[in-house]
């Protein structure tokens, strides 16, 4: 039985990779519209929301539909830090075009160097080389200057992919320092299924799946030390991450 379920989901995920080309060459065009607005954060606005119609579109055609909760946090005209916990490469197109309003992702600065999928790539991303302390620096400016134009900043706390038995792995400072620096909320969302469709220790392995995304309530980084505010962040996802699993 896993001798043939591996075969089919190395299939799926051939099937998967050839729609998200084709996909991708669609909207294409669509998204680089965006780089036509005067104002940044409405084009940022229009770029998520050709993303999302991607995803969607992309999604069900590979059998992965998501199912979004928590919205209700996202209050109007407020802007929030978005953190999200990292199980899987499919993580990375489901997160920010699900996130409500324009925002920009935390991402490594080689995928930009992709022709074509870069300048979609740099569309959506706050890039950084996590390797120069320049870039690091660069980068934290940066971000607190979406913060600062009213647009979401969405960021994966633990640096890279979780490839411990541990429901998170130890959350990195960068988040929270940006949070007290710009005094904005932080909410936690989880993301679950995306290790089961796509499991880590499993190479070129899609399997259709349900994927769920929770949004948390808001943390304010008022009086909170960086320490207390990562502490606070860490126990409320691995407390709903454990109550998933359950």
């Amino acid at each position: 039985m896993n001798f043939f379920k591996n075969i089919f989901a190395r299939v799926w995920a051939a099937w998967a990779l050839f729609i998200f080309i084709v996909s991708f060459i669609v909207i294409f065009l669509p998204s680089m519209l965006s780089y036509l607005f005067k104002d940044y954060k409405k084009g940022q606005e229009y770029f998520i929301a050709v993303s999302k119609v991607w995803m969607n579109v992309w999604l069900w055609l590979i059998a992965c539909p998501v199912t979004v909760e928590g919205k209700s946090y996202f209050e109007k005209n407020e802007n929030y830090i978005v953190l999200f916990n990292h199980n899987s490469m499919l993580d990375v197109p489901l997160s920010a075009p699900y996130v409500p309003g324009a925002n920009k992702t935390i991402a490594k600065s080689s995928f930009a160097k992709v022709p074509i999928f870069g300048w979609f790539y740099k569309r959506g991303a706050v890039l950084v080389n996590r390797k120069e302390d320049k870039s690091r620096s660069r980068s934290f400016e940066q971000m607190k200057k979406v913060l600062a134009m009213g647009m979401h900043m969405c960021i994966y706390p633990e640096g890279t992919r979780n490839r411990t038995p541990e429901p998170l792995k130890k959350f990195y400072d960068g988040a929270f320092k940006l949070s007290i620096a710009s005094q904005k909320q932080i909410i936690p969302c989880i993301l679950t299924g995306t290790n089961k469709a796509m499991p880590i220790h499993k190479t070129f392995y899609l399997l259709p799946t349900k994927l769920r995304m929770q949004f948390l309530s808001p943390v304010s980084p008022e009086n909170k030390t960086v320490e207390a505010l990562k502490e606070t962040i860490f126990q409320q996802m691995k407390t709903v991450i454990l109550d998933n699993q359950k």
